[in-house]
C-alpha cells in the first residue's frame, strides 16, 4: 500500500488487522521525520515518521481477482505473521507453497541439491486447513531427459520406461501430505551445472557417457523420444496415485526440447510457467498480468492463460530474475482441478 497519499486520514480499526498493522509500523519506523503521517489505529491517532516508506515495497492486500493466491516455491522464504501467515515482502495471504521433493541427480547419486522449505510447507498447510486460505502445499520432481537414463537406447519405449522410473521415485519421495492434487515435472535447461544437475541441459537435448559425468556422447535426442519420458511419468502418476500430472517449463525452454510438433503439444496436462517474470517487486500480479504493465504470463505446448489448465505463474525469482529473496509464484485457486 502507497502510503504518502493517506496523510491525516483516519480509517476505521477493522479495515486494519494486527498484522498489517505490525507490517505497516515496521516499514515506516526508522529514518529521520521528513514529513508526518496520521493514523487511526483502533481508533487512536498514531504519528510516524515517512522518510523509510518512501523506498518500500508497496505492501499489497492480495492477489487479484478473487480466487487467486499469492505463493513461494522452493527455496525457504521470510513468511511473514503467526497465523495466518502473510507473502513474504509484498504482504497479502500467503497462498501456498511448491517444493522439490526430488531431483534425479540426487536420485542417480550426483550430489544434486533438493531444494524443499519444511517451514514455508508447514506455513501453507496452515493457512490452507485452519485458516481457509490458498491452495495448500505440492510437490514438483526435478525431471531428466533421456540423455541421463542409464539404459538410454535411443527409442520411445525405453523413453517412458524412464519416465515411469522417475515417476514412482516421485511417488516415494513425496512426504505424504502434499495436498494439491497436481505433482509437477520441472522441465528445464538449467545452466547452473553441478549445483542441481552434472549436466547443462539435464538429458533433454544430448545424451551423456554416464547420467553424472558430464560427459556428452551424442549431441542430438528426437523430440519424439523426449515427449516419451513426460508420457511415461504421467502414465505411472495417474496409475499409482489420485495425482494429477503437470509440466512446469517456459516458452522459450519448451520447443528447444520438444520442438514445435506433435511432441511439444499438450492441450489437456496441466501448466506452471515462468516467462514474462521480473526481478522487481514493486509491481505485483493481477489475473496474469503484472499491475500497470504489459508484462504478463505466457504459458507453452499449444496453451494459453486462458486455458483452465493454467493453474501457476512464478512471476519473480525464476529463469534468472533474481530479486534477492527467492521464488514468488502467483496461483489460480479457483482452476485448482
Amino acid at each position: 500500500m502507497e502510503f504518502s497519499g493517506l496523510l491525516a486520514r483516519r480509517w476505521p480499526a477493522a479495515r486494519w488487522p494486527a498484522l498489517e498493522v505490525a507490517d505497516m509500523l515496521g516499514r515506516l519506523a526508522s529514518g529521520s521525520v521528513v514529513s508526518r503521517l496520521l493514523l487511526a489505529v483502533a481508533g487512536a491517532a498514531v504519528v510516524l515518521p515517512l522518510s523509510a516508506a518512501a523506498s518500500a515495497p508497496a505492501v499489497s492486500a492480495g492477489d487479484t481477482p478473487p480466487g487467486f493466491w499469492y505463493g513461494t516455491d522452493s527455496r525457504q522464504m521470510p513468511v511473514t505473521g503467526t497465523g495466518p501467515y502473510l507473502e513474504p515482502v509484498i504482504g497479502g495471504n500467503y497462498g501456498g507453497y511448491v517444493g522439490m521433493v526430488g531431483n534425479w541427480a540426487h536420485w542417480q547419486g550426483c550430489h544434486g541439491q533438493l531444494v524443499w522449505s519444511a517451514t514455508n510447507f508447514s506455513q501453507a498447510a496452515t493457512n490452507f486447513t485452519r485458516y481457509h486460505k490458498g491452495v495448500g502445499t505440492a510437490a514438483y520432481w526435478f525431471m531428466a531427459g533421456p540423455g541421463v537414463d542409464p539404459t538410454y537406447d535411443g527409442t520411445v519405449a525405453e523413453a517412458t520406461a524412464w519416465g515411469q522410473r522417475q515417476a514412482a521415485r516421485a511417488l516415494a519421495d513425496i512426504h505424504g501430505t502434499e495436498n494439491y492434487p497436481v505433482v509437477w515435472m520441472d522441465v528445464e535447461l538449467p545452466g547452473n551445472a553441478p549445483t542441481y544437475t552434472p549436466t547443462q541441459d539435464n538429458g533433454w537435448n544430448n545424451v551423456y557417457t554416464t547420467p553424472c559425468s558430464g560427459v556428452i556422447a551424442h549431441p542430438y535426442i528426437n523430440p519424439a523420444v523426449d515427449r516419451g519420458v513426460l508420457d511415461g511419468f504421467a502414465s505411472y502418476l495417474t496409475g499409482h496415485s489420485s495425482y494429477k500430472p503437470g509440466v512446469y517449463s517456459s516458452p522459450a525452454i519448451w520447443p528447444s526440447i520438444f520442438g514445435t510438433g506433435s511432441p511439444s503439444q499438450i492441450p489437456d496436462w496441466y501448466e506452471w510457467t515462468y516467462t514474462g517474470g521480473t526481478s522487481s517487486l514493486a509491481r505485483h500480479p493481477s489475473a496474469w498480468c503484472l499491475t500497470g504493465t504489459s508484462t504478463c504470463a505466457r504459458f507453452f505446448g499449444g496453451q494459453t492463460s486462458a486455458k483452465s489448465t493454467a493453474l501457476m505463474w512464478q512471476w519473480s525469482g525464476g529463469g534468472g530474475t533474481s530479486n534477492g529473496y527467492g521464488d514468488f509464484d502467483q496461483i489460480d485457486g479457483a482452476r485448482t482441478p
